[in-house]
């Protein structure tokens, strides 16, 4: 089997951690080679809090995934979360020393670079740098400035920071499992790789990823992120209500929760009851579904109404920024019943389920097309789309240097950042060996 074109997604999740092998078929579609999936003991809200737990967890699902594709796994692709990342926007520019020359790729990479000098607060590190438009001697709103005449090169920027403690911990998990790290990607990008459509991206979209510990938001428009943003809580809270509203113990709570509940009371009927065995030699329980969805109504209110800030933070309001395409959900939450609903009546957006599933090849297993794999598939992805730059990038050197032409070279900017972020990765490497 071909090492080249094979990549694995590792999704450290706070209920589940799922690891899938997959490369790409001969039609450009994700052909799924094995998966394997194991409880998150150690992860509390997207952070690990528990590094032996997390470490045999992810053991255990690279295992399975190994056992069922008869492939061994050295390195994978994961995805990073949790209340510590928080994202800010920022402006920087550059002075070129001779504006004889076209702008090219070393110009915005010499910008890119200057923004991860930025100071942060003690303990954060810059995760991504992702430029939105930039100015060339003041002319506003240019996309691709590459091949542009100009003395003044400015950008703006969405930066998206995280915490170095929490980052480290999941590369020493990673490395304590016997793994090697390819790649490090922001989850709500990872999610929005597998589940929106270029044409949503370029509306404008939402994208709101319900997991168990923490609800992820990225924010599309014009084919740009222009936000992101982690809520911190998920479905696990909606399950901590009703074990704490029905006095039953968490795993009863759960499975209520996935196999009765609903996000609108009203579809229930009063007289809809379930039963639930008591513990050892007590009665057993009976709960009405109608007090299930209220506790669970109550709850993804709360959930989407943060989210809903967050969109309007952003400018949701402002018609140049309006997200015509609305809001799409994924991740586990996503599976609630009546929740798509819901969402449409507290924000007034329209609004979609997303499934992976556009970009798996037609033979894949159905269980992976759930909402609750986006992360997972969409890390795969980024893995997949990181070994194919290697590869072109050798080729395209040799395409691109004696061109001038403006619109010829545009595609190297696309490369050139791919790059920017192995390089952030290679530094990330080397920071996690001397944090050993």
């Amino acid at each position: 089997m071909e090492e080249d074109n094979i990549a694995v997604g590792l999704d450290i999740g706070t209920t589940k951690i799922v690891a899938i092998i997959g490369k790409t078929n001969e039609y450009g579609k994700l052909e799924i080679l094995g998966m394997g999936k194991a409880k998150s003991m150690g992860v509390h809200r997207g952070v690990v809090n528990n590094i032996t737990q997390t470490i045999q967890s992810i053991q255990q699902a690279v295992e399975e995934a190994e056992s069922v594709s008869n492939h061994k796994i050295k390195d994978v692709v994961v995805g990073i979360a949790g209340q510590h990342i928080r994202s800010l926007h920022h402006s920087d520019y550059i002075t070129r020393s001779n504006s004889e020359e076209v702008i090219d790729e070393s110009d915005i990479e010499k910008l890119i670079n200057q923004v991860h000098k930025l100071v942060m607060l003690p303990g954060e590190e810059i995760i991504h740098v992702l430029p939105q438009d930039y100015k060339v001697d003041g002319q506003a709103e240019i996309k691709a400035p590459i091949g542009m005449y100009g003395a003044r090169l400015e950008a703006n920027f969405h930066v998206v920071v995280g915490q170095v403690s929490s980052i480290r911990n999941v590369g020493r998990c990673i490395k304590s499992a016997g793994l090697e790290l390819s790649n490090i990607t922001l989850e709500p990008l990872a999610s929005s790789e597998a589940v929106l459509s270029q044409e949503e991206k370029e509306a404008g979209v939402a994208l709101i990823d319900i997991g168990g510990g923490t609800t992820d938001l990225a924010i599309f428009k014009d084919g740009i992120i222009r936000h992101t943003a982690v809520i911190p809580f998920g479905g696990g809270v909606i399950t901590e209500d009703i074990k704490e509203g029905c006095s039953i113990i968490e795993k009863q709570a759960e499975l209520l929760k996935t196999k009765f509940g609903s996000a609108w009371p009203g579809e229930n009927k009063e007289n809809e009851i379930v039963s639930i065995p008591g513990l050892r030699g007590r009665e057993p329980k009976e709960i009405t579904l109608k007090n299930l969805s209220k506790i669970i109504h109550a709850r993804v209110v709360e959930i989407i109404e943060q989210v809903y800030l967050e969109v309007k933070n952003y400018g949701h309001e402002e018609t140049k920024k309006k997200l015509i395409a609305g809001i799409v959900l994924t991740g586990g939450g996503a599976e609630l019943k009546h929740i798509k609903q819901l969402v449409e009546y507290i924000t007034g957006m329209d609004t979609r389920i997303g499934y992976p599933n556009e970009h798996l090849a037609g033979s894949t297993e159905v269980d992976l097309s759930s909402p609750a794999f986006a992360t997972a598939v969409g890390l795969l992805m980024k893995g997949l789309e990181a070994k194919k730059s290697e590869i072109s990038k050798t080729k395209h050197k040799e395409v691109v240097e004696p061109q001038t032409n403006s619109k010829k070279s545009i595609p190297v900017e696309k490369v050139d950042r791919k790059s920017i972020f192995e390089k952030w990765a290679d530094k990330f490497r080397e920071f996690l060996d001397n944090a050993e």
